[in-house]
């Protein structure tokens, strides 16, 4: 069975483009618990949304994860892992942060609720109403 869940970049650090043209990557460098819990209970096949954090705050695309969690290249520490992601497609249009805010059946999203978690769970219903408000405009 399929899971969904959002993942957070700063674009300057690592965008949706840069995604696109290495097809695959490393999500690595995560320091909190919750969200490495979150890395260790990815499935290959669950797909997430990728988030920019910083400037317009929007989920852009898609991306797959087609490696599960091992351990984090980026350090020593064995308390930390990544998984790999891949490129899969952009969302129709980006849906902003204040989009997300604005609909009633989104304000339990992990997203809104904890705002610093950088890899957050979603449900299904959540997963889809988001990519029909990327269809909406």
């Amino acid at each position: 069975m399929t899971s969904y869940w959002i993942i957070k970049s700063e674009p300057h650090s690592y965008s949706f483009q840069q995604l696109e043209k290495d097809k695959i990557t490393v999500w690595d460098g995560v320091r909190n618990y919750q969200a490495r819990n979150n890395l260790q209970a990815m499935k290959i096949g669950d797909k997430a949304f990728f988030y920019h954090s910083v400037g317009p705050k929007e989920i852009v695309g898609i991306a797959k994860v087609i490696k599960t969690a091992y351990p984090d290249p980026t350090t020593k520490e064995n308390a930390w892992c990544a998984v790999d992601v891949e490129f899969q497609k952009y969302l129709t249009r980006p849906v902003k942060l204040s989009d997300l805010k604005s609909v009633k059946e989104l304000t339990n999203l992990s997203l809104l609720r904890q705002v610093r978690l950088s890899v957050c769970p979603i449900s299904k219903d959540e997963w889809d109403r988001i990519i029909r408000l990327s269809q909406e405009y």
